[in-house]
């Protein structure tokens, strides 16, 4: 064959969505990091959203357990029954109300919502379909969305709404092509989240005019100044995405679950069943371990560390210069504005992590609403290293201390 022919094949052998999946720009900056370490480098991480904590001691000791006793086989696609049991019990315990475990689907990969997403977009977007969500936001939700061939509509949103969608923003930019609106809360990269009230007229725009409400949850718990609400407490036509990864600080077993309406959890079940047959077994097991009264002790203590990092790092960056609006109640994440050092917030990052050794995260990541003037700070680092981390800056930036 022809080497014309032959390369011709190769670009064509990719779909066309693929030009609209971007790689995590952050990764390029890990690399790096990771590589600076190599040569002996300092580096203070404050780019990945991930717990520094390893998995709770209960956790791990029930994923041991599951292995040694032989849990070792498939599960049914929804998951393991004493799991969605579980997770029900744990709405009753903290949430008004209950939610019934047929409608909880446990979801392999779901630290970005991921296998829960993608579950939820395949069942409910064709081909052309409008989602609405907001930007900045996590990019995840707009990837999947392209998966399957549907439109991601990020709608631009500011400190003015706490950079969340409202009702009145979801209502003005809902089309007749809209099938869905995603909503996160706490917010990735904002740690903002969506008042109870606002939340249910978010619901009621999105049912009147025949599309979904879906609502990420997966910081849920991890809320530090108000109480938290769930959307299984104000509707149960939602669909609502949680996590076993950022609370309960199990990255890298990969598990999280759905809350679907009764009338779609059998679509779901089909389609769950066809692109993952079942989530892990071993981690549903750990997972259930995670739910129990020991375990929560140790979670609270550590989202009260997570509180006082961020109330350590939010004046001391607002001291530094960084424009910090909003106090981020949830997550662990400052989202930054950096226009005040310099025009690229990329280029602004590179320079922070080879000059001073300051990782983070570059607002290119999380949409196209002024990239170039955020930067994502994650405080899932010791304070002792944010304490460096602050001063190096306020060396690099020639401020005084906060």
């Amino acid at each position: 064959m022809e080497r014309g022919v032959t390369d011709h094949l190769a670009v064509a052998s990719l779909a066309g969505r693929m030009r609209h999946i971007q790689p995590f720009h952050v990764m390029a900056l890990l690399a790096r990091a990771r590589q600076l370490e190599g040569q002996g480098r300092s580096i203070i991480h404050m780019e990945i959203g991930e717990p520094d904590a390893v998995s709770p001691a209960p956790v791990i000791e029930a994923g041991r357990r599951a292995l040694a006793e032989g849990h070792t086989h498939y599960t049914p696609a929804l998951g393991l029954p004493e799991l969605r049991a579980a997770i029900a019990n744990h709405y009753r315990q903290h949430y008004h109300g209950g939610v019934d475990p047929a409608r909880i689907i446990v979801t392999p990969g779901a630290s970005g919502a991921s296998g829960a997403l993608l579950l939820v977009a395949g069942v409910l977007v064709e081909p052309g379909a409008e989602v609405l969500m907001a930007d900045p936001g996590y990019p995840c939700n707009r990837h999947f969305v392209r998966l399957v061939e549907g439109v991601p509509v990020g709608v631009p949103v500011g400190p003015e709404t706490e950079y969340q969608l409202t009702a009145e923003l979801v209502a003005r930019h809902w089309s007749e092509r809209t099938a869905a609106v995603i909503v996160s809360t706490p917010a990735n990269p904002t740690g903002t989240i969506v008042s109870s009230a606002e939340l249910q007229a978010i619901m009621e725009v999105a049912e009147t005019r025949g599309g979904w409400a879906i609502v990420d949850e997966i910081y849920q718990g991890l809320v530090y100044d108000q109480q938290q609400v769930s959307a299984v407490e104000l509707s149960e036509r939602a669909f609502v995405i949680n996590s076993f990864s950022k609370y309960f600080g199990m990255t890298g077993w990969r598990i999280g679950w759905l809350v679907a309406p009764n009338d779609c959890v059998d679509a779901v079940d089909r389609l769950a069943q066809n692109i993952f047959l079942a989530p892990s077994t071993v981690a549903q097991w750990a997972a259930l371990a995670a739910l129990e009264p020991a375990t929560t002790e140790i979670l609270e203590a550590r989202r009260r560390e997570f509180q006082a990092r961020r109330d350590f790092l939010l004046p001391a960056l607002r001291t530094l210069g960084f424009g910090i609006p909003v106090t981020p109640p949830g997550a662990f994440y400052l989202y930054a504005n950096v226009e005040r050092y310099a025009a690229d917030s990329y280029v602004f990052a590179e320079r922070l992590l080879d000059q001073i050794g300051v990782a983070v995260t570059p607002g290119i990541d999380f949409g196209i609403n002024a990239p170039e003037r955020h930067v994502r700070f994650a405080y899932t680092t010791g304070l002792a290293r944010l304490q460096e981390g602050v001063r190096r800056l306020q060396d690099f930036l020639g401020k005084p201390g906060p």
